[in-house]
């Protein structure tokens, strides 16, 4: 069951790739803790629609997710930190995004948001999803129909900012 609005961000370690390749790992509650933030997931890195139009999307509308209050915009995906790195090296997502490298899919698999892609030999991936989450405490969350990019783009995520409480 995935996780749900009002429910904490689970405690645990997760990589952050670095611009210039590896990453360091930190908790998820010294990432996301006293933060207003936005994580949204993709299955993969490299892959297209992700490419071209869900992080393009995030860095297009970075400095309104900013000034909407946001503090943190991370792109979470099942692969390793290296191809996290250069995937937003490709994209030139560094420093506006965040890429989380959950390659073990240990935070995915705690947020509930797995989706398994083995038919298609991608094996278990990031479910495509957005959520925000403040202080830790998930206040909106959006998971996409397979094949959908709709509900965890950066502009939905601009439309729910403007009807969570501010408290």
């Amino acid at each position: 069951m995935p996780i749900q609005v009002g429910q904490k961000l689970p405690s645990l370690r997760i990589k952050v790739a670095a611009a210039q390749g590896g990453g360091d790992v930190l908790s998820t509650d010294e990432l996301f803790g006293r933060k207003n933030v936005v994580i949204f997931g993709v299955p993969g890195a490299f892959t297209p629609v992700c490419s071209n139009q869900h992080v393009p999307g995030f860095l297009a509308q970075e400095q309104a997710l900013h000034a909407a209050g946001i503090d943190l915009i991370a792109c979470l995906s099942s692969n390793d930190a290296w191809v996290m790195g250069a995937w937003g090296r490709s994209l030139s997502a560094f420093p506006a995004l965040t890429m989380l490298a959950d390659g073990n899919g240990e935070f995915t698999e705690a947020l509930g948001l797995g989706v398994d892609l083995r038919q298609g030999f991608l094996g278990v991936r990031t479910q495509r999803f957005v959520l925000v989450a403040r202080n830790g405490t998930v206040q909106h969350l959006g998971i996409e129909e397979p094949g959908k990019l709709e509900v965890s783009t950066a502009e939905a995520v601009l439309a729910a900012l403007g009807q969570l409480p501010t408290d």
